[in-house]
């Protein structure tokens, strides 16, 4: 970690050396390997990216994050005082869960060690924490030990770090685009803090590319360049909240546009969209991208919302979601959400499994839109999902009804002598094809029937028979 990027002096250099690596302050270096190591840090922060260089200092300077980092906020309260414990950071690429784990070591005054979930193993975690132990006993200095991708660790990895995290020997911030609730064991989440970092807004996005357009020792301010204002909002807007992608945009930019007649560096518009990449969705076949999307489809339909749902299906078709995981979550839906008020959601529903599971894509996207547009657009009821749990929860926790004489089987020799069948009325021997009987033995309702669509003539029709029925019941 380097101490210019920080803007410190050449006096201060050392000291944040000392502070950052635990060396002790009062011992005295030659002052020649001071100026070397300064050289030598100075040397590898200028071939760092601007995204790199870049990093927050403070959290006065860290983009976006309001809802954890505003002034009173918890985690901002616990940075201040000192008193963080370990946590875990999760989100998306790009939203500063790096830069906030090394704004924390240095808030604190911690040794910062980093080690990665995809390149170390045990016996790097081992030595880590044995010198964390000991610096700890020594000097009394804590080590804040960052890891990122800790959802790559196994179970026996992250076994490995619950005695130095429960005892204090070490104060754990792991980062992981996944959701740790899913992907880290249920003992490290349950002895750490879990904090949600969100996207960049396209404004905090503007503050960073401004920041690093007039930053002189950091940034790009040492550089002559104008850049339009439409140009810079498109970096922001096509980033997709991703702070490094937009800066390293802004440098790629910078570095390759020549200076115009008056050697000025301009970055408009066509340059900026010929510096970014189109927009990838964010999708994972298994994380929350997945998950919460299919969500958002399920309940823009359940909703009503039609423009919603298909914006939603949009992004899961672009993203090559598996069709059938999308047409199955159409077919619960059409179930649960409209159900009776019109049956033929169901219906529609089957018919676009089977006709995307026959076609595949990209055909599969006209049948399946179909039955989502007919879905939000159908009149709704949930009335067959509360009945059948309703009576769920009844069997479950109730005493379980005996099936009465009259509705037992009678196809056997014999059914007749054990009073089976008995006084049962066959419905279709009477007009309109019904006739009153109790067929449960028990007072019991489980289906309200609404007014909704269909769903209202069933309801006429239930309110006539339950009638004659109940004058059965004593």
């Amino acid at each position: 970690m380097s101490a210019r990027r920080f803007g410190l002096g050449a006096t201060e250099i050392f000291c944040y050396s000392a502070i950052v690596t635990g060396n002790d302050l009062f011992s005295n270096p030659p002052a020649t390997a001071v100026a070397a190591e300064a050289k030598e840090e100075l040397k590898s922060f200028a071939s760092q990216p601007l995204a790199a260089r870049m990093r927050p200092r403070n959290l006065d300077e860290f983009a976006g994050q309001k809802h954890i980092l505003a002034p009173g906020q918890l985690l901002r309260r616990a940075i201040e005082a000192d008193r963080i414990q370990s946590v875990i950071f999760y989100g998306p690429p790009g939203t500063g869960k790096t830069s906030l784990a090394q704004v924390i070591a240095r808030q604190t005054r911690s040794k910062f060690d980093r080690l990665s979930g995809v390149e170390s193993n045990v016996a790097d975690m081992r030595r880590v924490l044995a010198a964390a132990a000991n610096r700890q006993e020594n000097t009394g200095q804590s080590t804040i030990l960052f890891i990122d991708e800790i959802h790559r660790f196994n179970k026996a990895q992250q076994d490995v770090l619950l005695p130095d995290v429960e005892s204090g020997v070490v104060r754990l911030i792991g980062a992981t685009t996944h959701n740790p609730f899913f992907f880290v064991n249920s003992p490290l989440v349950s002895r750490s803090q879990i904090f949600e970092l969100q996207p960049l807004t396209e404004e905090d996005l503007l503050e960073l590319l401004r920041r690093a357009l007039t930053e002189a020792e950091r940034g790009l301010g040492h550089v002559n360049i104008r850049a339009d204002e439409d140009a810079l909002r498109h970096l922001a807007k096509v980033a997709d909240g991703d702070g490094r992608k937009a800066l390293n945009s802004l440098e790629i930019a910078a570095l390759t546009t020549p200076p115009g007649g008056d050697g000025v560096i301009h970055i408009d518009l066509p340059t900026a969209e010929q510096c970014i990449q189109k927009k990838a969705v964010v999708y994972d076949a298994d994380g929350d991208a997945h998950h919460d999307t299919i969500s958002a489809f399920i309940k823009s339909m359940r909703g009503s919302d039609a423009d919603a749902a298909l914006y939603w299906l949009a992004k899961m078709i672009h993203a090559g979601e598996d069709p059938r995981f999308i047409t199955r979550r159409i077919l619960i839906c059409a179930a649960e959400d409209v159900g009776l008020a019109d049956p033929m959601a169901l219906v529609l529903a089957v018919a676009a499994h089977q006709t995307a599971e026959f076609v595949g894509w990209p055909e599969a996207r006209i049948p399946i839109a179909e039955a989502a547009i007919f879905i939000a657009t159908a009149h709704k009821s949930n009335s067959a999902y509360l009945a059948i749990d309703a009576a769920l929860e009844d069997v479950r926790s109730g005493r379980t009804l005996a099936v009465p004489q009259r509705l037992r089987g009678t196809g056997y020799a014999g059914a007749e002598r054990l009073g089976h069948g008995t006084d049962y009325k066959y419905a279709h021997d009477f007009a309109d094809h019904f006739v009153p009987q109790d067929h449960l033995g028990a007072a019991r309702r489980y289906y309200e029937a609404t007014e909704q669509g269909a769903e209202k003539k069933i309801k006429e029709r239930l309110e006539k028979w339950r009638a004659q029925i109940e004058k059965l019941r004593p």
